[in-house]
């Protein structure tokens, strides 16, 4: 049986960073990736929005992550010439019942550490945008756009620096605890004897979870799927910055984001399924998106909506539930020497990845 010091699970953006890390820990470093590109699930089928941690609960990790996150990835974007833009974010009541919220969130991103949120009357946010409908808005001006794939690809690049590689077509069935290490069987029956196991398999993560031999069923949640549909907009956006409106339920609301190349889309929404593979997006969802777009942009034509593409997110708490938070299970946890597993990396994930990479490497080096 072959041996390797340290085998991650997954290859998007999480399992990257991480795979990177440790990497320039001095580990010996192979990431397994069930699909034949880096990326190709839910890091690349989102927003691509550099977060600046304003929702997030106090003391969670979420919170955590993204401000430690957003902080190393401006830095990382601007030392490997990765596109990105701080283009700033408004926030927006649309009507009057929502105003008392903008101060709960100006008050609940101060204690998480975010300082930097301006409060805007109706005029001054219009102001900044002329095309915007609301009653009171907040700037976040440290809140920015990334290219996604850039980033991943110089993640990649670093890991392969430091003597890692990424094997592709090569997903994982199982593992299992052995007093020599743990033995990880791929989907052709190889099997690979590690020392250290980190699974960032995003929607995987729990099935392969359940999957290992000598890990209790208590530290293995149950996952969950909320699609996000996205529709792109037909034409010029009038707006050169990300428009949110105030949190609406499972999701952020229907929010216009922008990519580096200027083209406006929508979403996500929500809408849960039973699979992660369920990412058409029905057209008729759009009819909805109007509605809630309006409300804070009252003149999108007719028809200017087109389906454009989902995605989802691997949540580990149900439609009814409060929002879970970022679980990272290490040995101290679940028992498993050498183990960490990831569940429920949603928003902001992408924005977290760095600080994730940089505590999971902490994890194992303990």
């Amino acid at each position: 049986m072959d041996q390797v010091d340290t085998l991650v699970i997954g290859a998007g953006a999480v399992g990257l960073a991480i795979s990177r890390a440790l990497a320039l820990d001095g580990r010996e470093v192979m990431v397994l990736e069930a699909a034949d590109a880096i990326g190709t699930g839910t890091s690349s089928r989102n927003s691509e929005v550099i977060h600046a941690g304003i929702y997030y609960p106090a003391g969670s990790l979420k919170a955590k992550f993204c401000i430690e996150g957003k902080a190393l990835l401006y830095r990382y974007c601007d030392e490997r010439g990765i596109a990105h833009r701080r283009c700033g974010k408004l926030l927006v009541a649309t009507a009057d019942d929502e105003v008392a919220q903008i101060d709960c969130i100006i008050a609940k991103a101060a204690a998480n550490g975010v300082h930097d949120l301006v409060r805007l009357s109706a005029a001054e946010a219009r102001a900044m945008e002329p095309a915007l409908s609301c009653v009171a808005a907040i700037h976040s001006p440290s809140t920015g756009i990334v290219d996604s794939h850039a980033l991943m690809l110089a993640l990649q690049g670093d890991l392969e620096n430091a003597g890692g590689l990424v094997a592709f077509n090569t997903p994982v069935v199982s593992l299992a605890f052995t007093r020599d290490g743990i033995v990880v069987r791929t989907g052709d029956g190889t099997e690979l004897l590690a020392q250290r196991v980190v699974n960032s398999a995003g929607h995987g993560a729990p099935l392969l979870a359940a999957r290992t031999a000598g890990l209790r069923a208590v530290h293995v949640p149950k996952q969950h799927y909320a699609k996000g549909n996205y529709f792109t907009l037909a034409g010029r956006s009038p707006f050169s910055r990300l428009i949110y409106p105030v949190p609406q339920h499972a999701g952020l609301g229907v929010h216009l984001t922008i990519d580096l190349g200027g083209q406006a889309k929508f979403g996500p929404d929500v809408e849960w399924v039973k699979s992660a593979d369920d990412l058409v997006v029905d057209p008729r969802r759009g009819d909805a998106f109007y509605a809630e777009v309006r409300k804070y942009w009252p003149a999108l034509p007719d028809g200017a909506l087109q389906a454009g593409y989902a995605g989802i997110r691997p949540k580990i708490s149900g439609p009814d539930e409060a929002a879970a938070d970022f679980v990272i299970m290490g040995p101290s946890v679940h028992g498993v020497r050498g183990l960490v597993n990831l569940f429920g990396i949603e928003s902001p994930g992408l924005t977290s990845s760095l600080a994730i990479g940089v505590h999971v490497a902490g994890l194992l080096h303990e």
